[in-house]
């Protein structure tokens, strides 16, 4: 049996407006291609076998690590996205391992304790190049990790770069790198990866807020997108099971989400006669979006949580704690570097005018875990150092 090389398969399944492999603009160091596997590909394959991609696994996405075992994570929350991510660029015709790849990565920037420590580690670097995830998950990938002989950073393809320079959501600051920016649009499948994020936490949010118990499941009726999902679930089931009708529910609304986009999306090509990824980059604004409906229903949404989740009482609690702790080792580090692992101390050696960057990089890759330990050994009299 002959195998099939990815040219071949992305010329059946693609349509024209998609990212080819083979038309990318290739990686900052050369190398030759794999026979079977597409630039993509090996793409989503180095981030999954990144130290920060693992490292997601203790970061916080709403709850800390500890708080149970079922709450969403840094790292379910990118495979969720991922996973919607590839349906929407399969009903698109679009290339699904760019999207996956670009979903995979997008936030292996973040710090512990998720935007709190985003926060406070922006303001922490305040007149030394501040803090951003994007910008900082574009250093992932380009520096930080070191996985080969001949060069730093995973050598990710320009297309996947791209989408992790350009990826915005309603909680991300997009990265201002002159590199990505001279054309006003992203690829369609970077432009998916934004708000298959958008309905991965809107949706887990709501999940885990509700398992918390921190959201009222009586006040969640009021939301039009949430009553009338729910409405549904009660007219195809017998079963009145609490989970099983929060889970059939929230399914139902990422699905009335997902297929609102691609509709849109769909509409919008046909429309406006998009042919090729050039028509798609020279469009001033995206093309994927939501309806004028469904856009009106996650705004709802969106203020629904933020009152009553990301503003409730515990989760303020414990984003204070956060800051606390991310100051401290921060400030503690910049008084005496020493203090840090001998690798990272040597660089400051090397290079003083690195060392609050130096600093900001081992916090950021810190899990909530470790900070915490950290912490504990720096402050706590009682622990081993």
């Amino acid at each position: 049996m002959k195998i099939k090389g990815y040219i071949e398969r992305e010329a059946e399944t693609l349509l024209p407006y998609a990212a080819f492999s083979v038309c990318t603009r290739g990686r900052v160091h050369k190398e030759a291609e794999h026979p079977f596997r597409s630039p993509f590909q090996r793409d989503r394959d180095r981030v999954i076998h990144s130290h920060a991609f693992r490292r997601l696994e203790y970061k916080t996405q709403v709850f800390v690590y500890h708080e149970g075992d079922h709450y969403r994570t840094r790292l379910t929350h990118s495979i969720e996205v991922a996973q919607i991510s590839r349906t929407i660029a399969r009903a698109l015709g679009l290339n699904e391992d760019l999207s996956e790849a670009i979903a995979l990565a997008h936030d292996l920037g973040h710090p512990p304790f998720g935007h709190s420590g985003e926060k406070v580690l922006n303001e922490l670097m305040s007149g030394h190049g501040g803090f951003e995830h994007n910008a900082h998950s574009l250093r992932i990938v380009t520096e930080l990790e070191k996985r080969y002989p001949g060069f730093k950073g995973l050598n990710l393809t320009w297309e996947s770069r791209e989408g992790i320079a350009k990826h915005n959501s309603e909680f991300d600051r997009q990265s201002e790198n002159n590199d990505y920016t001279a054309s006003p649009s992203a690829c369609l499948e970077a432009q998916i990866v934004d708000l298959a994020d958008e309905i991965a936490y809107n949706n887990h949010d709501i999940d885990d807020g509700l398992s918390s118990e921190m959201l009222d499941p009586e006040k969640l009726k009021e939301l039009e997108l949430w009553q009338t999902n729910m409405e549904k679930v009660l007219k195809g089931t017998d079963t009145r099971d609490a989970r099983v009708l929060k889970y059939q529910t929230i399914i139902g609304i990422i699905n009335a989400q997902v297929t609102d986009l691609v509709t849109l999306v769909s509409k919008r090509i046909e429309d406006e006669g998009i042919a090729s990824i050039e028509d798609v980059r020279r469009r001033s604004g995206n093309i994927a979006g939501f309806s004028p409906k469904m856009r009106e229903m996650n705004r709802e949404l969106k203020s629904f949580l933020m009152k009553n989740l990301y503003h409730h009482y515990r989760v303020i609690r414990m984003a204070d704690k956060a800051e606390r702790i991310i100051s401290e080792l921060f400030r503690a580090y910049a008084r005496e570097p020493r203090l840090l692992p001998p690798g990272k101390f040597s660089r400051i050696e090397q290079d003083s005018s690195l060392k609050m960057r130096v600093i900001c990089d081992y916090i950021a890759g810190m899990t909530d875990r470790f900070a915490l330990k950290e912490y504990g050994k720096l402050f706590d009299p009682f622990l081993k150092v």
